[in-house]
């Protein structure tokens, strides 16, 4: 399957009708944009970003990422992360996609920096990487992985699903060398 398959498969679709009274939305400037609204209820549909939270888990010299499942991108590596559900903190998620991806269970020792994920064809996905480290567990792929593993920063795969994630490697990189975060 490619990309654009890939984004047929699972792009997301604005709304028709108004969620709160079922009445059909019209287009109308709304806060400097053109956005859907209710003309009865003045429901507005803010397409916002969906926010992610996975780790860079970083042991001997080398960072853990798994490979892609599903779609999109089967096949190509990510760091361990995945979205928030409506009741967790970032960090929740973050404990419980490490979990679920690697079986790894994990203590978070920082906030690494966040990301706007832009090439996700599910939607736009504000991702916060955090700095863990393995507390327990044994690596088992789960959930989204068909497969976990760790990689020299030297020699980290070249199919990495989304920039997101390849501009995290790039910085961490960086961050190792410096300790500090590269200024953008």
């Amino acid at each position: 399957m490619n990309d654009k398959e890939d984004h047929k498969l699972v792009e997301a679709r604005p709304y028709i009708y108004c969620p709160w009274c079922a009445s059909a939305l019209v287009e109308k400037e709304h806060d400097g944009r053109i956005r859907l609204r209710c003309p009865n209820c003045d429901f507005v549909w803010y397409r916002n970003p969906i926010p992610a939270a996975g780790a860079i888990i970083y042991q001997d010299g080398e960072i853990l990422m798994v490979r892609r499942k599903y779609p999109p991108r089967i096949g190509d590596w990510t760091f361990p992360a995945g979205f928030m559900e409506y009741d967790e903190a970032p960090t929740e998620c973050c404990i419980r996609e490490i979990k679920e991806e690697t079986g790894l269970e994990i203590k978070i020792t920082g906030l690494f920096w966040n990301y706007a994920g832009h090439d996700d064809p599910r939607s736009n996905a504000v991702l916060m990487l955090y700095i863990a480290k393995i507390i327990g567990g044994v690596i088992t792929p789960g959930d989204d992985a068909a497969e976990v593993q760790f990689f020299a920063l030297d020699k980290t795969p070249s199919n990495i699903a989304f920039q997101a994630h390849r501009d995290a490697i790039v910085h961490f990189r960086e961050y190792l060398k410096s300790g500090q975060f590269p200024a953008k």
